[in-house]
């Protein structure tokens, strides 16, 4: 009982974050030296990095088939668009997943799906508020192409939003990769599109809370029609 609750609050910091951490400490000590009060400001901005960079473990189902969500946040949209361009992946529109991570969301983004990576492509773009349509199109972000173990085509999109200025993706071309695995990280808000298959309909709804590595999005194994949801 005790080792589960540690667990839950003694969270790994993603190594993307350190620096921040160290940063922020750093500042707190100078200014202690000015004035010990002020030293506070930089303890609270350490805690926010803290917090930020959190990186829990998650539990993947490992079925083959499932395509889980690649960040945590709430899906803001369920549609159908044409993937990114750089991809190559043609001009028919796709149904396409919306997850908006907010500041206070995990911001690891982890694999959907188990494959191989056949397709990368950085687009330099405007740093629009990621919950808006258009960010999907205009805005910086990080396109990822890949082909699953059953021979299915999925894409899925890191995109900076009006905060976040960086993203990290740590994948390289013809990399094979397992569902649930960490791949990258967006810096402060963002948003992550993921890009179906022909015929597979996505099973979330607008709204609904995603946990990236965990949430199912879709099943390409099934035929089941679209899920509706209501809020309770």
């Amino acid at each position: 009982m005790e080792t589960a609750v540690l667990k839950h609050i003694l969270v790994p910091i993603n190594k993307a974050g350190w620096p921040f951490v160290g940063g922020a400490l750093a500042l707190s000590v100078g200014f202690a030296l000015i004035w010990k009060p002020l030293a506070i400001v930089g303890l609270i901005i350490a805690a926010f990095c803290t917090y930020f960079f959190r990186d829990p473990e998650r539990q993947t189902p490992v079925r083959e088939g499932l395509v889980v969500s690649p960040a945590d946040g709430h899906v803001s949209a369920v549609e159908t668009a044409v993937p990114p361009a750089e991809l190559n992946m043609g001009a028919e529109p796709r149904m396409r997943v919306s997850v908006f991570l907010s500041v206070f969301d995990v911001h690891v983004n982890r694999i959907p799906a188990a494959g191989k990576i056949t397709e990368l492509a950085y687009h330099h773009g405007a740093f629009l508020n990621a919950a808006l349509d258009k960010a999907s199109e205009l805005n910086e972000r990080m396109s990822v192409k890949m082909e699953t173990n059953d021979g299915k085509e999925i894409a899925f999109v890191q995109i900076a939003g009006l905060i976040a200025r960086r993203i990290i993706c740590n994948l390289t071309l013809d990399q094979e990769v397992k569902t649930g695995e960490r791949f990258g990280l967006i810096r402060f808000g963002s948003r992550t599109d993921i890009y179906l298959p022909d015929g597979v309909a996505p099973l979330v709804s607008v709204g609904q809370q995603m946990v990236g590595g965990e949430t199912v999005i879709a099943d390409l194994l099934s035929d089941e029609a679209q899920r509706e949801t209501e809020v309770r």
